[in-house]
């Protein structure tokens, strides 16, 4: 008996950010069963079927073909072949591919199912000990036009931000929030996460900024922001 229900077509599958042992039962069991697998690099999730004895073909699904593949993709799907989406890691669509072939599944009428899993900015933002109850996730922010006003939103805002950085991006955008936040903003920088060198720092910009200007900075970087806490009370000075 399948355990892929009838109506759905396609599946967006978490997977894991570091521990192959994050994924889920479920999880497994749909990218065993699908017709095919949707993977943003197939090397990298290659490692993963093969840890768990999957064999279901995979085709490269990425940022700079999945323009080009969705008409192709969505035919698949209107003939009846169920597929699954995967990425490097965690759940397609949050700051990877995935948005747009949901979107046009839900206009040609095709169902489309998330599992839920691991996303990088939940541990990080539980890690942080900030806020929890009201947040925002802003992705990577722009690397040349828009960063600095970008930053600019972030000295007002009363809720913890959450934003995505590569390594050697990291003592930039430190730098950055300590012109335009303040070095007393307090941040928490988390790397590496679920991995055997997983880390969080806690602190003000400047003692963050400080303990990794002496580091060599790998893995992939998740920042989390403390909101302004002062502009509520400015407000009624």
């Amino acid at each position: 008996m399948s355990i892929l229900r009838e109506h759905i077509s396609l599946f967006l599958v978490p997977t894991p950010i570091g521990n192959l042992e994050d994924i889920t039962l479920r999880a497994l069991n749909i990218l065993k069963s699908v017709d095919g697998i949707l993977a943003e690099d197939t090397r990298t999730s290659g490692v993963l079927l093969k840890h768990y004895q999957i064999e279901t073909r995979m085709h490269a699904f990425h940022a700079f073909n999945e323009h080009r593949f969705l008409e192709k993709i969505i035919e698949r799907l209107k003939n009846g072949e169920k597929l699954a989406v995967i990425t490097d890691a965690g759940t397609p669509g949050i700051s990877d591919p995935g948005y747009l072939l949901v979107r046009e599944c839900l206009k040609n009428g095709l169902q489309v199912e998330c599992l839920p899993g691991p996303t990088a900015f939940v541990p990080a933002l539980v890690n942080s000990g900030f806020a929890c109850d009201s947040f925002i996730f802003d992705g990577f922010l722009p690397q040349k036009k828009g960063r600095q006003t970008a930053f600019k939103k972030m000295a007002t805002e009363e809720r913890t931000m959450i934003i995505y950085e590569s390594p050697h991006r990291l003592i930039k955008a430190l730098e950055q929030m300590k012109e335009f936040l303040g070095e007393e903003r307090r941040v928490s920088v988390s790397r590496e996460l679920t991995k055997i060198f997983e880390e969080t720092i806690t602190g003000t910009v400047a003692e963050v900024l400080a303990y990794f200007s002496s580091k060599t900075i790998k893995g992939e970087i998740v920042i989390v922001v403390e909101g302004n806490t002062t502009k509520g009370r400015e407000d009624y000075e």
